[in-house]
């Protein structure tokens, strides 16, 4: 198939072109992109990880996944929101992670927000209730939309909850990431196995 649609790997196995030749992407495509995170931990990580995202490649947050993850104590809350100004210069310092002063301070920014949604039902209740009702059903790359309605209301009410880094767009790419959409390409072996859509 062409560049835009699925490509068919050396295992018989239809992807698409990011997830095609990198083998961490490929790894990555295989066994995590799209499934369901219903976990306030693994949310939180993966909000963070889409902010530090912004503006970089996919694949560079994923090779500093395990740098990430010991930086920031595997994404808990509790330890992140109690992150004071030396924690920040610390990080600034570490090579293994995006040295970008704004996304660490918005890390630290939506731990605190995390935790204070805890109140109100969660993390996990409040991000899934912007689930749309129906999900896309790309043919091609081209057809995979970058933000929806969804994502923009998503944006707005993380925001007004105290949330940084989280526009549409990211938003998203969350939405994609955790399952809530499914912008699997249609002839993928990955499309409709998130068991969110039938």
């Amino acid at each position: 198939m062409t560049a835009e649609g699925v490509i068919i790997g050396d295992d018989g196995l239809a992807r698409p072109l990011w997830a095609s030749t990198d083998p961490l992407l490929r790894e990555y495509y295989d066994t995590e992109w799209g499934l369901p995170v219903r976990d306030e931990q693994g949310l939180y990580e993966r909000i963070s990880l889409e902010a530090f995202q912004a503006g970089l490649s996919w694949a560079t947050i994923l090779r500093k996944r395990p740098a990430f993850r010991a930086a920031f104590d595997n994404f808990r809350p509790e330890t992140v929101a109690a992150f004071t100004d030396a924690d920040v210069e610390r990080l600034l310092q570490d090579p293994g992670i995006v040295r970008n002063r704004l996304k660490i301070r918005a890390a630290i920014t939506n731990a605190n927000a995390t935790i204070a949604l805890r109140a109100e039902g969660g993390l996990v209740d409040f991000v899934w209730k912007f689930q749309p009702p129906a999900t896309p059903a790309p043919v091609t790359y081209a057809d995979v939309p970058t933000t929806s309605p969804e994502s923009i209301a998503l944006s707005k009410a993380l925001r007004k909850k105290g949330f940084a880094f989280v526009g549409p767009t990211t938003m998203f790419a969350l939405m994609e990431a955790i399952g809530m959409v499914d912008t699997h390409l249609v002839d993928s072996h990955r499309r409709g196995t998130s068991g969110v859509w039938s």
